[in-house]
């Protein structure tokens, strides 16, 4: 329990929970951006 009380209580911990969820973000989006693109360039090409 002392592992989650540090990381909910202490500015480092807080820091790192921060970081966690851009990246998570950061997946999501680029997932769906890069999805979106290459359906538009296959549709473009005449592929689908």
């Amino acid at each position: 329990m002392k592992l989650l009380s540090d990381l909910l209580s202490t500015d480092y911990g807080l820091q790192s929970l921060a970081v966690i969820a851009i990246v998570l973000v950061m997946v999501v989006f680029f997932s769906v951006y890069f999805k979106r693109h290459m359906d538009q360039d296959a549709k473009n090409a005449g592929l689908k």
